[in-house]
């Protein structure tokens, strides 16, 4: 692989359901080696259920208090993508996901197999992220349902958020 350039784009897709603190030390990480990142929301359009409780537009306004609460934005070139569903077509995706990126991707950072494997042959790097351990949206919403110390696990932005659009009512009862 030849050397990247020194301002090169990287885009981390995630659900996010919800963010929490692992995403966003990656994404500290990723503002010491990356000119721009564009930040992927899968699943944009998924209803609401267990597995993801939280609408893009939800999941966006909770990442970006977080980045913005940790000066990431505007600080860095940060932006915002949100990745519809095709199911049964990873390539397709894949190359749709790149489209909506407005510019070369030069790498993609995922700790999702699916993910790396959709874009496999694609002439694009991909960086994997491992799992913090302890750290996930599973065992954030898991706390949540259970009534469970689950706000160490997020960004503090991210818990004020939940919060306010009743998150924790929502989790519980779906």
């Amino acid at each position: 692989m030849p050397s990247m350039p020194s301002l090169f784009t990287a885009l981390f897709i995630g659900r996010f359901q919800p963010f929490h603190n692992g995403h966003l030390l990656v994404i500290q990480g990723m503002t010491k080696v990356c000119g721009r990142i564009v930040i992927g929301i899968a699943l944009s359009q998924e209803p609401k259920n267990t597995e993801n409780p939280f609408t893009a537009a939800e999941r966006r306004d909770m990442i970006q208090r977080a980045l913005q609460a940790k000066d990431l934005i505007p600080t860095n070139d940060i932006v915002f993508i949100e990745i519809p569903d095709m199911p049964w077509d990873d390539a397709g995706w894949a190359q749709k996901t790149l489209e909506l990126c407005g510019g070369p991707v030069h790498q993609v950072w995922t700790g999702n197999e699916s993910v790396k494997k959709s874009f496999d042959g694609l002439c694009v790097e991909i960086k994997n992220i491992r799992e913090v351990p302890g750290i996930s949206a599973t065992e954030v919403r898991k706390r949540i349902k259970e009534g469970g110390d689950w706000k160490k696990l997020v960004p503090d932005e991210v818990a004020a958020t939940i919060q306010s659009i009743d998150g924790v009512e929502r989790i519980k009862t779906l």
